[in-house]
């Protein structure tokens, strides 16, 4: 290995050390608000040693058996694959638990499902996005069932559940956004200041979760950027995250301010991340019809929504919006996939050339994703994570 190269990962590992990670150990990774600064930091820090330990090809299987257990219930791509090879990055084979093909659509209990795919399992990863009030709900209950196998003695260890994405937050994707912005930017420290607009845009699909932007007001509000948050009436976010938001900011010395035009928001921005999600009081209508097993109440409430955002195909990300921004340069930020006018649907998101020229920067955004993952999983199983680290630093140079 080149000596600058380990000189840079021993540097990364040294500053790991001086942040306070134990209250990490055995504990979930529900919600980013739920962790300090400096355990948000250990995951940064630690994502970045993972990714240069993949760069040159130092191992980083810290496991020699054990599954990493995936429940996917909603559709994933990026965060399903990041999942699979954060796990196969620390030695732990992948197990997709499939509802269709299990006892649960017979109905098995979330208590006993929880307990029987987890006696050799170190990590549970779930997504449950689709309803509001039920996805992070039913994290916390599965988190139950195995805290209490654990202490009947069923389970030997106590996985750890990892956010997928849930109806409240994603914090996976958020981590990943804030990954890049630092190496994009170069340091935190670089954000304070800094122009974010967290705007809601047009989509021809229905009920995207509100998870994206309530995470990304919540976590980027830690670092003393200016956020203009911008929707349509209607459009609102969980009132608790608002609160978060806005208490990070007033504590980081950025500003947050909730705005109605998309103009608005864009203007001398540094930093764009125009995100479709659906209209709060329909997301609460649809979880309710779900629990009534209301399907034609559902189809009905579709439609509903598609008018409703129908009403707001001007919300675009353009090249006419982009040049409002800082000096015309604004970075452009998506979760991904995005709804791309003229290619992936008639009208969208973002317009075909803003996303063209931005895709790279996405799709590096994106990359972020298995090394984050893998961070949350080792800092949540293992103590004295550093140690660790230099220990295969050692074991390279030897």
């Amino acid at each position: 290995m080149d000596k600058k190269i380990k000189k840079a990962i021993m540097s990364s590992i040294e500053r790991l050390a001086l942040f306070k990670t134990h209250n990490l150990m055995n504990h979930d990774f529900l919600l980013t608000w739920e962790k300090d600064d400096d355990e948000i930091r250990a995951v940064l820090e630690t994502a970045l040693i993972f990714k240069e330990f993949a760069k040159n090809n130092v191992s980083a299987r810290m496991f020699d058996t054990g599954l990493a257990v995936s429940l996917f219930r909603d559709k994933s791509t990026r965060t399903r694959m990041s999942f699979a090879s954060a796990a196969n990055l620390l030695g732990l084979a992948v197990q997709d638990l499939d509802e269709e093909k299990s006892q649960i659509s017979h109905g098995e209990t979330v208590r006993e499902t929880a307990i029987m795919i987890s006696f050799l399992t170190r990590v549970i990863g779930i997504r449950d996005d689709m309803y509001l009030g039920t996805g992070h709900r039913y994290m916390h209950e599965v988190g139950q069932s195995l805290d209490q196998g654990y202490h009947e003695g069923i389970l030997a260890l106590r996985p750890v559940i990892i956010n997928l994405q849930c109806d409240i937050d994603h914090p996976t994707q958020t981590m990943s956004d804030l990954a890049f912005l630092r190496e994009y930017f170069g340091d935190l420290t670089r954000l304070k200041g800094k122009k974010l607009a967290m705007s809601w845009a047009y989509s021809p699909s229905y009920g995207k979760p509100l998870s994206v932007p309530q995470g990304i007001i919540a976590l980027l509000s830690r670092f003393g950027l200016d956020i203009n948050l911008a929707h349509p009436p209607g459009y609102e976010l969980l009132p608790e995250v608002i609160e978060h938001a806005r208490s990070n900011c007033s504590r980081s010395g950025g500003k947050f301010r909730i705005v109605h035009s998309m103009d608005e928001a864009f203007l001398d921005a540094d930093i764009v991340y125009p995100k479709s999600w659906a209209p709060f009081e329909i997301m609460k209508k649809r979880t309710t019809l779900l629990t009534k097993g209301d399907h034609r109440g559902l189809k009905d409430l579709e439609k509903k929504c598609l008018a409703i955002n129908a009403g707001f195909m001007n919300w675009e990300c353009n090249d006419t919006l982009m040049n409002t921004t800082r000096k015309g340069q604004a970075l452009y930020m998506h979760c991904l996939p995005a709804d791309i006018s003229g290619v992936s649907c008639r009208y969208g998101e973002v317009s075909q050339s803003v996303f063209e020229r931005s895709r790279t920067n996405t799709y590096k955004e994106a990359s972020w994703k298995p090394f984050i993952i893998a961070a949350m999983m080792f800092l949540s199983l293992f103590p004295d994570p550093a140690d660790h680290l230099r220990a295969r630093m050692e074991k390279m140079t030897d």
